[in-house]
């Protein structure tokens, strides 16, 4: 089932619905977002002062870091009154150097993530930095520099270095959650540029000649704010030493490496040189690593193999974080009347999507995540004995010489396994939304909200998969809508119960499947919107990786509407059966009906189900046996969209009755509670 189809519903009924209101509709009822923290990082055993920003973090109570070692405290001035948004964020010497991440425990709930990187290098805050070369404050080599641009302006940073020193220059921005886009230059004391990278890559500056010398940081489009904050690495490396990079986030694509039980480095390296005319000997399988030194780089591995037998390859380097495109080509050597040729036996192709994703960047005709990847994975069937060979190349390589595109190389076994990632559902309108949110699994009581999750099946595994998510707070509870054998998308429902206390609780989010004999668990990892875009006409959503799945449940709301079964559910095969469900309308909704789509298996052709938006009753028949429903128990949820009438709760009242707020019409998907089927065989005639 693709996800055009499986949000029909929604298209229709949220398009009607706006187009009847008057009042401004937005997607999504509120939830918190942590924006910013400046500064984005610091030392490994240090403290440091932060400010935070965000829309939605009413009432604070803490900062929650996904990394023990990290905490923070309110800040308070001179005065002892609290200093709004600020926190002192204590860094234990023993954090290791990367991207963390915090969240904010607000009234809402938890917000979404925001990266705190910690490092091993001294780091300073330059909350203005200078906007001209005479005015340049000077930044020791062998620090971090905390900052962010302004727009329509370059930022000037002085140094002082020796003649023969390599060093690298990096401004760190995009993968720590910056919307900056950087531009890096190294500069003489006047101002005249030296080197320059364009790219968000690691700079190296080997200094001419003693003396003072300026970077110069600005956003590719002259934009600027808050929003475009860096951190600007200043440090020596060592002659013949690879440039070292900042530590980063990973974009979705990233979720299907390494393969399980890979070892973390590869047990082998290329051995220059290794063309086609001089190519490297290997015996299978083997596992190596190295990189595209060389414009238009073509890497050769020789080997032998004998008819019948089949190998996996893949290789990794875009999803190592590369702007790489890895093609990979197997041929067999043929002698051929004395003169040796070599024939194309197998070209495997890139990892597509699971489902199909946005073809726009945005949640149109599917979600705005692609778990798809450049790299290669596929497989050889080996046709006649005799030499063969791989040739690897980068597609984007024909005229670069970049040592850092490293890739690794794995040519194995059958090893049929799997990797999961999972998402906040997004909505699909055709009213000029263009939406793409963060979607932090803030639930309010008695709602229910849905994860998509999608598999990266791998070496022709099949099976089916269970999704669980463990390890809630009190109240709150998933049920996983399984991946059926041969399919690649499922979802997972976290349900709150109307009494659910308030609380927080880190998740565990795992898929669950019989490989051979053997029954496997395998983390599954959760990918959300860096920033909340609300118009991807104007700017490009960038999806990454989170580093874990906090949950939790606000004590302050409770959602516009619960769609329940009224009661068990049980039915013989290869029957019509009609469930009963119920409507509990809380808030107010634009129209009077919602049509929902079932969900789960082979009930995915069930079609839609219309319910009351005023509250009530509704009944949704399944026909078991044109829809091919086996006997055994299954699970499925109803989604769809609405339009709500949204009021924010009043302020505390610190004088005279104030007016309550204006309500605000908001799209929202209605997801019921998961409904679960127990289908018996039909009892035998006497």
């Amino acid at each position: 089932m693709s996800p055009r189809t499986l949000f029909i519903a929604v298209v229709a009924l949220a398009t009607a619905a706006a187009g009847g209101s008057a009042r401004a509709q937005s997607v999504c009822l509120p939830l918190p977002r942590l924006l910013s923290i400046v500064p984005a990082g610091g030392q490994a055993g240090t403290t440091v002062d932060v400010v935070i920003t965000g829309e939605g973090l009413e009432e604070v109570e803490r900062l929650v870091f996904s990394t023990p070692g990290i905490s923070a405290s309110p800040r308070v001035d001179a005065e002892g009154k609290p200093v709004p948004g600020g926190y002192r964020i204590a860094i234990a010497a023993d954090v290791p150097e990367g991207v963390h991440e915090a969240t904010a425990m607000a009234a809402l709930g938890i917000s979404s993530a925001r990266v705190f990187s910690v490092g091993r290098l001294p780091e300073q805050t330059v909350p203005a930095p200078a906007s001209s070369p005479a005015a340049a404050v000077t930044i020791p080599v062998g620090s971090i520099t905390n900052a962010h641009v302004r727009p329509q302006a370059i930022d000037h940073h002085a140094f002082s270095a020796r003649a023969g020193s390599r060093l690298v220059v990096e401004c760190a921005a995009r993968w720590i959650d910056s919307r900056l886009t950087p531009v890096v230059i190294v500069a003489d004391a006047t101002g005249r540029d030296l080197v320059a990278d364009r790219r968000g890559e690691p700079l190296e500056f080997v200094v001419p000649a003693d003396g003072d010398y300026l970077i110069k940081v600005h956003d590719l489009s002259f934009q600027g704010g808050p929003a475009f904050f860096y951190r600007l690495v200043l440090d020596t490396v060592a002659a013949g030493a690879p440039l070292p990079r900042h530590p980063g986030t990973h974009p979705v694509n990233a979720c299907s490496w390494p393969p399980p039980l890979l070892a973390g480095a590869a047990p082998a390296l290329e051995q220059e040189p290794n063309d086609p005319v001089h190519p490297q000997a290997i015996t299978l399988p083997c596992d190596l690593g190295g990189s595209f030194q060389a414009a238009a780089d073509v890497e050769a591995f020789e080997f032998d193999a004998t008819a019948g037998e089949e190998w996996w390859i893949e290789v990794a380097s875009e999803r190592l974080g590369r702007p790489t495109d890895p093609a990979v080509v197997v041929q067999r050597r043929v002698d051929d009347a004395g003169a040796v040729r070599w024939e194309d036996v197998a070209e495997p192709a890139d990892i597509p999507s699971p489902v199909k994703p946005s073809s726009n960047a945005y949640a149109y005709d599917g979600p705005p995540y692609d778990a798809g990847s450049a790299d290669v994975l596929g497989r050889v069937a080996i046709a006649a004995t005799g030499r063969h060979r791989i040739l690897l190349r980068d597609l984007f390589g024909g005229t670069r010489a970049e040592p850092q595109n490293v890739w690794r190389l794995i040519v194995r076994r059958a090893a049929p396994d799997f990797t999961l990632v999972a998402w906040g559902l997004h909505m699909e309108l055709r009213n000029g939304d263009r939406a793409a949110l963060s979607k932090p699994l803030a639930l309010r009581r008695g709602g229910s909200v849905a994860l998509e999750v999608v598999a990266v099946r791998r070496d022709g595994f099949s099976g089916p998969i269970e999704l669980v998510i463990d390890g809630l707070p009190e109240g709150v509870s998933a049920t996983g809508v399984t991946i059926p054998a041969g399919s690649n998308r499922g979802l997972v429902v976290l349900t709150a119960r109307d009494d659910a206390p308030r609380g927080l609780a880190h998740a565990r989010f795992i898929g669950r499947a019989t490989i051979g004999d053997a029954t496997v668990e395998r983390p599954g990892r959760v990918a959300s919107m860096a920033w909340p875009v609300r118009d991807a006409w104007q700017e490009i959503p960038l999806p990454r990786l989170l580093a874990d799945l906090p949950v939790s449940v606000g004590g302050g709301e409770t959602f516009p509407i619960a769609v329940t079964a009224s009661a068990p559910v049980t039915a013989v095969a290869d029957t019509t059966v009609e469930i009963p469900l119920a409507v509990n309308r809380r808030g107010e909704f634009s129209g009077t009906t919602a049509r929902l789509k079932v969900c789960g298996g082979p009930f995915d052709k069930a079609g839609d189900v219309e319910v009351p938006l005023a509250g009530g009753t509704a009944t949704l028949p399944l026909d078991l046996k044109k829809l091919g429903v086996p006997p055994g128990e299954h699970t499925i949820c109803l989604v769809g969209g609405g339009v709500t009438a949204y009021r924010p709760p009043s302020p505390v009242a610190k004088g005279p009755p104030a007016a309550p707020p204006a309500a605000q019409d908001i799209a929202e998907i209605i997801v019921s509670e998961p409904i679960r089927i127990h289908v018996t065989t039909a009892p035998v005639t006497q």
